[in-house]
C-alpha cells in the first residue's frame, strides 16, 4: 500500500493509493492525529470514499435498464488502487480511477472518478470529480465517511464531548433497517443552543441520516463545546455515525450526493433518490472540507 502526503507548518496528512483514502490527519503543533487509526476490533477504514453507490441496496442488486448488478454497500471505489495522477506543490495531490472490465461488471458505466485533496493551513479539502466518459447518461451517487477521533488526544471520555451544527432548532433524521435500508424518516434529535451531547446509546440504531435540513457544517466539539475538528460542505445529505459496539473511540461525519435505498424501493437506477444524472461527456464536481483546531 503506497502512501502519498501533503504537509504545511501546521499539519501533515496521509493518503493511501487503495481507494484514494485519507489516513491520517496529524496537527504537528499540539501531535494529535484527528482521523480514526483504522483499529479492526471496531472499523478497519479511516475516510473511504464512497462510489457509485452510498449506502445499501435493496437485496445487493443495482437495476440498470431492466439489468441487474450486484454491488456491495458503498460500492467499489474504496476497495480499488487509484493512480496518482499529480502532485503540486506538496499542498495538493491528485487520484484517478478509470472505469475498466471489473467496474463494468459491478457497474455498467465508462467513467472517471478524480480525487483532489488539498491542504490550507489547517483544512483539509476533499474534492470530487466524476466524468461520464459513455455514450449514454450516467447516474450515480458519491460521499465522504471520514472517521475522527473523539477526544483526539484522549484528555476527555467520547460521552464528554458534544456534535454541533450550523443550524437552529430540533433535527429530523432518518434510520436504517437491519439490511442498511431506510425505514424511518420520522425521528428528532433534540438540540441544545445547536449542540446535543454524545451518548453511549446514540448509534445503537446505526447512523442518523439527516436529509434536507440545511445542514452545512458539523463540528465535534469538547467539554466546552469548543470545536476541534469540523466538517463543511454543500451536500443535501449528511449522516452521523459510530459502531454501536460501545466506547468505540471515534465519530464519522459523513457528506453524501445519495443515500441507501428506501426499504420499500425496487426501481431502477435513475429512480433512486438523490440521483445524479450527468450527461454524456459531463463533469460533476463537489467538495468538502475539514478543518482541525489550532
Amino acid at each position: 500500500m503506497q502512501k502519498f502526503y501533503l504537509e504545511n507548518m501546521n499539519l501533515k496528512v496521509t493518503i493511501s493509493q487503495h481507494g484514494a483514502e485519507l489516513i491520517d490527519i496529524l496537527n504537528k503543533e499540539n501531535g494529535a492525529h484527528y482521523l480514526w487509526n483504522g483499529d479492526p476490533e471496531y472499523w478497519k477504514r479511516t475516510a473511504p470514499v464512497l462510489f457509485p453507490i452510498v449506502g445499501s441496496l435493496q437485496n445487493k442488486k443495482l437495476v440498470v435498464d431492466g439489468k441487474e448488478y450486484e454491488l456491495n454497500q458503498h460500492g467499489f471505489a474504496r476497495d480499488t488502487d487509484f493512480d496518482m495522477k499529480k502532485q503540486k506543490n506538496g499542498k495538493e495531490i491528485t487520484f484517478v480511477l478509470e472505469s475498466n472490465a471489473a467496474t463494468e461488471d459491478l457497474y455498467p458505466y465508462r467513467f472517471r472518478l478524480e480525487i483532489i485533496y488539498t491542504l490550507d493551513r489547517y483544512t483539509v479539502k476533499t474534492t470530487w470529480r466524476v466524468t461520464n466518459l459513455d455514450d449514454k447518461e450516467m447516474h450515480f451517487h458519491i460521499g465522504g465517511h471520514p472517521a475522527f477521533m473523539c477526544p483526539p488526544r484522549g484528555k476527555e471520555r467520547k460521552t464528554d464531548e458534544f456534535i454541533s451544527f450550523d443550524t437552529v432548532g430540533d433535527l429530523k433524521y432518518s434510520l436504517l433497517d437491519a439490511n442498511g435500508l431506510v425505514a424511518s424518516r420520522d425521528n428528532v434529535l433534540k438540540t441544545d443552543d445547536k449542540c446535543v451531547a454524545v451518548t453511549e446509546e446514540m448509534f445503537d440504531n446505526d447512523a442518523m441520516i439527516f436529509e434536507n435540513q440545511d445542514i452545512h457544517s458539523v463540528a465535534l466539539c469538547d467539554s466546552k463545546k469548543i470545536p476541534f475538528v469540523t466538517v463543511a460542505f454543500d451536500a443535501p445529505l449528511v449522516g452521523i455515525w459510530s459502531p454501536a459496539k460501545k466506547n468505540a473511540p471515534f465519530i464519522c461525519i459523513e457528506p453524501w450526493y445519495g443515500r441507501a435505498d428506501a426499504a420499500d424501493f425496487h426501481g431502477d437506477i435513475a429512480e433512486r433518490e438523490y440521483d445524479n444524472a450527468l450527461p454524456v461527456g459531463e463533469t460533476f464536481e463537489a467538495s468538502y472540507t475539514i478543518t482541525v483546531a489550532n
